[in-house]
């Protein structure tokens, strides 16, 4: 954990050419661990998204629990059961927005046999908060064996570097790893307060680490880590 409670950055409105497009879905239930699934049905549908910089799909969340259902463990043989609330997000560069929703409205596919439509899909603009969480952040292109907490921190540190942002607090995650055609991709959750407005417009626009498509590297916003830095 990296924790530096001095500096105040100031905000600054600066942002990429970055957005979120959300994708009503028709879908029942998909595989907990459904990203390079998920990575595959999308590029089998546009393909041109693999080779366009900036894009990211978010892997497809919902609640801990509902309606008496608890969320199962990690795997691809449980099931996520989603609702008509459940939405499919792709972080996209601004000027392929629309490409994205011409082509993907009305396209069908499915996740390891469960079938999955994608129905409207709407704009959203970036989060403006400055306090940012990833679900999954990896550094490897391959089945690496899972790295260390102060090991993670430093490559985070070193990535966010060249993007010119600089760590003041940051808290990572256990392990997890996501199932592909070639191996566990292991990876680490992390969380980063204390950003300016302008750094977070643009770690959200440019992801960290690998795997963008896999939903690896997205930041959304949080609701803050103070609360999480004191039960430790």
């Amino acid at each position: 954990m990296f924790w530096n409670e001095d500096e105040s950055p100031e905000q600054d409105s600066t942002t990429d050419d970055a957005l979120d497009i959300l994708f009503s879905i028709d879908c029942r239930s998909i595989p907990v661990d459904h990203a390079y699934l998920l990575e595959q049905a999308v590029r089998g549908l546009v393909p041109w998204i693999a080779e366009e910089p900036g894009m990211a799909i978010h892997s497809i969340h919902v609640a801990g629990s509902q309606n008496g259902w608890e969320r199962p463990e990690h795997g691809r043989d449980a099931l996520l059961m989603l609702s008509r609330r459940t939405k499919l997000t792709i972080r996209a560069p601004g000027h392929r927005a629309q490409d994205l929703i011409e082509q993907l409205q009305g396209a069908q596919t499915n996740l390891a046999g469960h079938p999955l439509k994608i129905e409207r899909g709407k704009i959203k603009p970036l989060s403006r908060e400055t306090t940012l969480f990833s679900r999954h952040v990896t550094f490897s292109d391959d089945s690496a064996t899972p790295i260390d907490e102060e090991t993670f921190l430093e490559m985070a540190a070193r990535e966010l570097e060249r993007i010119d942002i600089h760590i003041r607090k940051a808290l990572c995650g256990k392990t997890l790893s996501l199932a592909t055609e070639h191996g566990a991709i292991h990876t680490r959750s992390l969380m980063l307060a204390g950003l300016t407005r302008e750094e977070s417009l643009r770690l959200q626009a440019r992801g960290l680490g690998k795997h963008p498509l896999m939903g690896c590297g997205i930041f959304i916003p949080h609701k803050g880590i103070d609360p999480v830095k004191k039960t430790h």
